[in-house]
């Protein structure tokens, strides 16, 4: 018993040692300066997204016009970094009033961007492409935009249009004011992500990029893009968080969903 006890010991300090080597390492990559100029929407913009937090409250005396979608889609709505999907429920419930079925991406939490997650996303859009016999939409909401175009990328014929909402696919990376959080969270430098991709390479189906100049935590022209990088560019008054949940942002969805 003397023997087991020192040994059980032994494997906790290691486990411990462990824990702390690991949460000493992310917090290296929260505090790690910036190796570029860029940098992301001012703060007084930064600051201003959590009074959008109350937007729930308000809706009750907002109105949404919803009408019925004139040939009704097949759509995925993929969430931003750090949120679950029902932050985007308000939206899919906006969405399948108008006719759309809406599914979520299925994992929860996005905590960041992994080959494994990725993978599984993938496994989903091609069931639901296979089982339906049609395409998706996919709405991707900031991190979850670089999911959509990467998914299109590899399945175009699973995928009838990418609609990113404040997703910065364009430009440094740095342009924004999460990417030190997101570091510390996803637990790996943004100059050496798991999964690699051209990121700012459009994807092969329609790509539509949401944005706003009201955006407080992602640099518009990230979320807006160069011509090549995306065929249209629609630009809103809302902010980062809005962006699933105003009646701006949810009508240029429905408008894009309508649009061919």
């Amino acid at each position: 018993m003397t023997d087991g006890a020192q040994s059980g010991g032994s494997g906790e300090g290691q486990t411990g040692s462990g824990a702390i080597a690991e949460l000493t390492r992310r917090v290296a990559l929260a505090r790690e300066p910036a190796v570029t100029d860029a940098k992301g929407p001012r703060r007084r913009l930064f600051a201003a997204e959590l009074s959008h937090l109350l937007e729930p409250i308000k809706r009750p005396f907002r109105s949404i016009r919803v009408t019925p979608a004139q040939q009704p889609k097949m759509v995925m709505l993929l969430p931003g970094f750090a949120t679950h999907p029902v932050r985007m429920k308000y939206m899919a419930q906006q969405l399948e009033k108008a006719g759309h079925e809406v599914k979520r991406w299925g994992l929860g939490f996005n905590w960041g961007a992994t080959t494994e997650k990725l993978e599984a996303v993938e496994k989903r859009l091609v069931a639901i492409h296979e089982d339906r016999g049609c395409s998706v939409v996919l709405v991707g909401w900031s991190l979850g935009g670089l999911f959509a175009r990467e998914l299109a990328k590899r399945h175009p014929e699973a995928v009838e249009k990418v609609i990113t909402l404040g997703t910065p696919f364009s430009g440094d990376m740095r342009a924004n004011n999460a990417w030190r959080i997101y570091q510390a969270v996803a637990g790996y430098s943004i100059d050496n992500p798991p999964v690699e991709s051209a990121i700012a390479e459009k994807p092969p189906v329609p790509t539509i990029a949401i944005w706003s100049p009201r955006d407080g935590v992602i640099s518009p022209r990230s979320a807006c893009g160069k011509p090549h990088e995306r065929d249209r560019a629609i630009a809103l008054r809302c902010s980062h968080i809005g962006f699933v949940q105003t009646k701006e942002s949810i009508e240029a969805v429905l408008g894009e969903l309508d649009a061919r």
